[in-house]
């Protein structure tokens, strides 16, 4: 049917191009003269020649394009064909091939119902028995039961509830045990664990023995200064005292003077500008002021400097500036000796090593160790506890809630509820518990160590107690007959919370209690 579309347009096309070519041959004719009329009919009869001869070359273009068109379309469907006979074909295989996996399954099924009627009436037939044989074990239980009761004479009721006695008895007994070594086996691995990671904390951290200790005498050439610093009639040391806060004292201590003040930062000041006055040699109320208040701003900036360089060794930042400069106050703060400076870099150095072993936050740990101690900076103009002072100071100056808290709670003025203060608590008895950090006098010192013996001795059941370790631990020998291992812990706790709330001591105490057991016999 294209074909034949083809064909007609072909035809229509080839009359449209005569009928045009005639039009204008005619009107060539009428226009021409009659001398060339001859030759353009010639010309036109020629190109209707023309005209027709490239009308045939189309169509047979026409017919031979359309020719080969047919011949591709019958190609493709042939192509098409033989593609769908082959999937129909494999189609066919596939449909075979399941068949005859049905039927295999079929028969397998078949075999298999077969075989589980037959199992099923097997087990009939065993329940049956089971039944006959249950019956008869009931009917030989009942008599044996009889006969046992009737040999014992007592019932079944009554044996059953003595069994069920004896068996919980033992039961209680074999779980305290299992209980008693549970716990010490809990205790070995935490002591264990927590020795652990002090000693590679303690390890990791190799700081000097002994801390630098803030000096209030300041040393003379001769006795002669004594009566200049004094001078007439006292104005020199009136100005001195006026102008730094703090009192001199001159006595029979040879060439030297003592400064006296409760604020450790104005003895620094004061104790520097003395040693200038002397060693200059001009002294007089103006040079005494001019001298003071060029010591006080060179002092600031080293309480600042200080709090900066503490902060860069630690890592830290983001703390106020306020919290800074009382940092570089505790430079010139002491406990027991200890510099509460160095004592809180090494605290925080502790607390950030020992959170880095336990997977916690080291940054956190490490700030939360640097101010642990910052009211001790001002507790001297501020009454309560500075571990209070120290939260409030932290409060107000913008540090984190947990912050704070370990703050308040590293000596349990609050209850800790957190990880971080008792982290704290663990670096400040570290810092403080290492020989040479802390010095007391000595009759303070035995004082304590009388006292520990004494409160240990005051409880039943204790036949000798030491004070050992400079006081760190005391041990305990009780009468094996009187206390028991599990009486020997409760006497621990006791014995440490009456010394924890009669004794006033650094760090921490052990107390351990050591009970053992005797046995005694005879050859006769």
């Amino acid at each position: 049917m294209n074909i034949a579309l083809i064909i007609a347009v072909v035809v229509l096309a080839v009359i449209a191009v005569s009928l045009v070519l005639m039009v204008v041959s005619l009107k060539a004719r009428t226009r021409i003269s009659e001398s060339r009329a001859i030759a353009e009919s010639s010309k036109a009869e020629e190109l209707l020649q023309n005209a027709r001869k490239e009308a045939e070359n189309i169509v047979k273009e026409a017919t031979l394009q359309a020719k080969d068109h047919q011949l591709q379309l019958k190609l493709d469907f042939e192509r098409e064909t033989r593609d769908r006979k082959n999937e129909i074909g494999q189609l066919e295989k596939r449909l075979l091939q399941k068949e005859d996996q049905l039927d295999r399954k079929t028969e397998a099924l078949e075999a298999k119902s077969a075989e589980y009627t037959r199992k099923e009436q097997e087990l009939l037939a065993q329940s049956r028995d089971l039944e006959k044989g249950k019956t008869d074990l009931q009917e030989a239980m009942g008599r044996a039961n009889e006969n046992l009761e009737r040999i014992a004479g007592i019932t079944a009721e009554q044996a059953k509830a003595e069994l069920v006695e004896k068996i919980y008895s033992e039961a209680r007994l074999e779980a305290g045990r299992k209980i008693r070594t549970m716990d010490d086996e809990f205790k070995e691995e935490a002591a264990q664990k927590a020795r652990k990671i002090i000693a590679m904390s303690v390890q990791r951290y190799a700081a000097d023995y002994v801390a630098e200790h803030v000096v209030t005498a300041v040393p003379l050439p001769s006795e002669e200064m004594k009566g200049r610093i004094i001078g007439r009639e006292g104005r020199n040391i009136r100005a001195f005292e006026a102008a730094t806060g703090i009192d001199i004292i001159i006595d029979d201590t040879p060439e030297a003077v003592i400064l006296s003040g409760f604020n450790p930062v104005r003895r620094e000041v004061a104790r520097i500008a003395l040693s200038r006055l002397v060693q200059d040699g001009r002294i007089h109320p103006a040079r005494i002021e001019e001298t003071v208040e060029k010591v006080a701003k060179e002092v600031e900036e080293t309480i600042r400097e200080a709090g900066e360089q503490a902060l860069f060794d630690l890592g830290l930042h983001g703390i106020h500036p306020e919290l800074v400069t009382l940092i570089g106050k505790l430079k010139y703060r002491t406990s027991y000796g200890q510099n509460i400076y160095t004592h809180s870099m090494e605290v925080a150095f502790l607390c950030g090593m020992i959170a880095s072993e336990l997977g916690l936050n080291p940054k956190i740990a490490k700030r939360a160790g640097l101010l642990h101690d910052i009211g001790k900076a001002v507790d001297h103009e501020v009454e309560g506890p500075h571990a209070l002072i120290g939260a409030d100071l932290a409060k107000k100056y913008g540090e984190s809630p947990r912050i704070v808290h370990a703050i308040a709670a590293h000596h349990e003025d609050e209850s800790p509820n957190d990880i971080m203060p008792i982290l704290v608590q663990a670096a400040d008895a570290l810092s403080g518990a290492r020989p040479g950090a802390r010095r007391e006098m000595l009759a303070n010192y035995l004082k304590r160590l009388e006292d520990l013996e004494r409160i240990a001795k005051s409880f039943p059941g204790v036949e000798k107690s030491y004070a050992i370790q400079a006081g760190r631990e005391v041990r305990i020998i009780v009468d094996y007959q009187k206390i028991t291992d599990d009486a020997a812990t409760i006497l621990a706790r006791d014995i440490a919370r009456k010394v924890e709330s009669e004794l006033s001591y650094p760090g921490q105490i052990r107390v351990t209690v050591i009970r053992e057991t005797r046995a005694v016999d005879y050859a006769k």
